[in-house]
């Protein structure tokens, strides 16, 4: 948009529009970036690390204590079926091994599981710091983009509707000589139409005028338009009254009077 925009002019209305596009898109990918980065650092690399470390550690303590709870129960069923008074006293030493090794895991795993009560509250604390990133993120780009809106509702343009074509400018200033008074409309713009400019229809000759902005020829009969140029206008009986005709050296057109100053 950007490059478009210098590329069209940043004196015009579209190419400036343009390029203020281009520069709200490149706040939003730095806004954008900036979340992915707080993401990454106060929540995902976090969990991550609980997942691929702490998680891991107690989901292999569990396995083995479920090892050891099924060692247990081994000893106990071959206690039971112990007759010969040796073979019994060997399976009771066995059992309290077992029962030993069973109990000293499952203090290890108790220890490990009351841990994760103080890790679900750390990751909480990590799941609000992003829920807030997100919620700072699209608060600024709700910013951008309004104060785009605002800055593309100021530039120069010409709307046509659907039913007649109409040329609608922004509101030229108290000073200005621009050709043509102003009426509001009911959606805000402003509608131009000829005042100053009677003096040059009634009269003979021609005037110089300063072209407000860019205007491209829509065909043949039309003169194109560069902003701030001067150019020669003058009036042709039976030529509609929102258009004069130009003078540019040879070159000759009809030229929009929306987009004129008269000089005096």
């Amino acid at each position: 948009m950007i490059d478009a925009g210098t590329e069209f002019g940043p004196g015009t209305a579209y190419g400036n529009a343009l390029i203020k596009c281009g520069e709200t898109q490149k706040r939003i990918g730095t806004a954008d970036r900036e979340l992915i980065q707080t993401a990454a650092l106060n929540f995902l690399t976090p969990l991550r690390n609980f997942i691929e470390g702490d998680y891991k550690t107690i989901a292999k303590e569990r396995k083995l204590l479920q090892n050891k709870r099924l060692d247990l129960d081994a000893a106990k069923t071959r206690l039971k079926k112990a007759k010969a008074a040796e073979t019994r006293a060997s399976s009771e030493q066995e059992l309290r091994i077992t029962q030993s090794e069973f109990d000293r895991q499952a203090e290890i795993t108790r220890l490990l599981l009351e841990g994760i009560s103080s890790t679900h509250a750390h990751h909480l604390r990590c799941l609000n710091d992003f829920v807030e990133a997100q919620m700072t993120y699209y608060a600024q780009c709700y910013q951008y983009m309004l104060d785009l809106q605002k800055q593309l509702g100021s530039f120069p343009s010409s709307y046509h509707s659907n039913n007649n074509q109409t040329s609608v400018v922004p509101v030229p200033s108290a000073s200005s000589n621009v050709i043509g008074s102003s009426a509001m409309t009911s959606s805000g713009l402003v509608m131009t139409s000829p005042s100053n400019l009677i003096d040059l229809k009634e009269g003979s000759g021609s005037r110089k005028a300063r072209v407000l902005y860019d205007y491209d020829a829509a065909n043949s009969s039309e003169l194109s338009l560069l902003a701030d140029e001067v150019i020669t206008v003058f009036s042709v009986v039976g030529m509609d009254s929102d258009w004069l005709m130009g003078e540019r050296g040879n070159q000759k057109g009809r030229v929009p009077i929306t987009y004129l100053e008269l000089l005096n």
